[in-house]
C-alpha cells in the first residue's frame, strides 16, 4: 500500500493491528476513481473485525509470501472466509486479485510457491488475475493496483442498473447550494 500510494517501502514494516487503509485518486479513461485500500490485519485473533472492512468492497487483493509455502496455502481459507463474511450477490463472480510478493529476495531465485503454481490455483479459483510483485523494488505495483480498480470499475457497471431508477437531475436546494433532505 505504501509504495503504492506513497512512493516508499520501509524495512520496519509493522504487523497491521485491526486494519489500516490508504487513497489514491487516479484516471481511469475519461473517469476519476479513487480506491479506498484496506489492509486487515492476518493474525487469527483480528479475524473477527473483518465483516466490518469487507462491507462495500469492490474487489479483494489476496496476497501471500512468494518465499513463504504457508501463506500460499493460507489463500484458500482467506478467500472463503472473504465471501463468507461479504455475503456478495454472486460469489463466483466477486472480483479478486493475488499478489505474490517478496520476489525481490534473492532476485528471485529461491522462491518457494511458483509462479506457475500461483497461476494454476489463480485458474482453479475462476481466471484470478495474478502478479507477482516486489513492494522494496517497486515491481508489478502500479499494474497490480490498476488492474484492481479496473476490475472493481467493471464490476461496478455491471451493477449499475440498480441505480436506474434514482433521478440524475438536481434540485433546486441543491443548485443554490441548500440541502434538500
Amino acid at each position: 500500500m505504501n509504495q503504492y500510494v506513497y512512493n516508499k517501502y520501509s524495512q520496519q514494516s509493522k504487523a497491521t493491528i485491526g486494519a489500516d487503509f490508504v487513497t489514491k485518486e487516479l484516471q481511469i479513461d475519461d473517469k476519476l476513481v479513487t480506491l479506498q485500500i484496506w489492509n486487515t490485519a492476518g493474525q487469527e485473533r483480528f479475524q473477527s473485525l473483518g465483516p466490518a472492512f469487507y462491507r462495500g468492497a469492490d474487489c479483494c487483493v489476496l496476497e501471500y509470501d512468494v518465499n513463504v509455502q504457508k501463506s500460499f496455502e493460507t489463500l484458500n481459507n482467506w478467500h472463503e472466509e472473504f465471501l463468507k463474511q461479504m455475503y456478495p450477490d454472486d460469489p463466483h463472480a466477486f472480483p479478486f486479485i493475488l499478489l505474490g510478493n517478496k520476489i525481490d529476495l534473492d532476485g528471485g531465485g529461491s522462491s518457494r510457491v511458483s509462479e506457475k503454481k500461483a497461476r494454476e490455483w489463480c485458474a482453479s479459483m475462476g481466471g484470478i488475475p495474478c502478479f507477482e510483485t516486489s513492494a522494496k523494488e517497486d515491481c508489478n505495483i502500479d499494474e497490480a493496483f490498476l488492474c484492481d480498480a479496473k476490475t472493481a470499475l467493471e464490476e461496478e457497471h455491471e451493477h449499475e442498473h440498480y441505480f436506474q431508477g434514482i433521478s440524475e437531475t438536481v434540485s433546486e436546494a441543491e443548485q443554490r447550494g441548500g440541502c434538500a433532505c
